[in-house]
């Protein structure tokens, strides 16, 4: 039996809500969905990609904060270059943990070493970790790596330390562009809130589900496609 034919209007609303999906932009609603148990507060980060010039501060005070051994990092920039001399741009990709909602690694932990706290930030419980590797494995965006001293797998945390002083995580605090906005999807008054309502946002890997909280406005996706090749957790 043939279903009911679409109105024109119809048509033009799934057409359009399909080609949105197919270029990977995400509504307010789609961006914010709620797909774990509810957690006091969601906090998440928006990163405007057209305001990041690449300066790096990020990446050094991320290291700084948590004195990140030399040759691995929590976060870190993807530079990449387009084009042919002399009409050249070069684009900047700012990433690190997504502290996703639906979480592989969390799943995959067999030594329950990693949680989500009541913020819903992915925390990893270093005195519980036996350096298995298997969230390192799991983790789509390879944003995990194994602590070279302590042999123990690491990751960003939101400076989940920092946010208990009522302080913004370290990276946020030392952009020079402001490119960076921290807070809690369940607020809508909000910063971080208000801005995924009002701009087109995108999320790294959307196919894998994962429902990431690590937005970005101005993501070209093959951007990304030069990750795959570097080791987790360095440049």
């Amino acid at each position: 039996m043939l279903g009911k034919k679409l109105t024109r209007r119809e048509f033009f609303k799934v057409g359009g809500a399909a080609a949105a999906g197919a270029a990977g932009l995400l509504s307010a609603k789609e961006a914010t969905a709620f797909t774990r148990p509810k957690t006091k507060r969601r906090m998440a980060m928006l990163i405007d990609l057209r305001r990041c010039f690449g300066c790096n501060a990020c990446s050094v005070a991320c290291k700084a904060q948590f004195d990140v051994p030399l040759g691995v990092w929590r976060s870190w920039v993807i530079t990449t270059e387009r084009g042919s001399y002399p009409s050249v741009k070069r684009q900047f990709l700012p990433v690190l943990c997504n502290h996703c909602e639906n979480t592989p690694c969390l799943k995959g932990c067999p030594a329950t070493a990693i949680v989500r706290d009541e913020n819903s930030i992915v925390q990893q419980l270093e005195g519980q970790c036996v350096g298995c590797g298997y969230c390192i494995q799991t983790c789509p965006y390879k944003m995990r790596f194994r602590h070279p001293t302590k042999n123990v797998a690491n990751k960003c945390n939101f400076c989940s330390e920092r946010l208990d002083q009522g302080l913004e995580p370290a990276c946020v605090n030392t952009c020079n562009a402001k490119a960076r906005i921290f807070g809690d999807l369940n607020d809508p008054n909000s910063e971080v809130s208000k801005l995924i309502a009002k701009n087109p946002v995108k999320v790294l890997l959307p196919e894998q589900n994962t429902h990431p909280k690590v937005f970005y406005i101005g993501l070209d996706e093959s951007m990304y496609k030069k990750r795959a090749a570097v080791p987790e957790g360095k440049v």
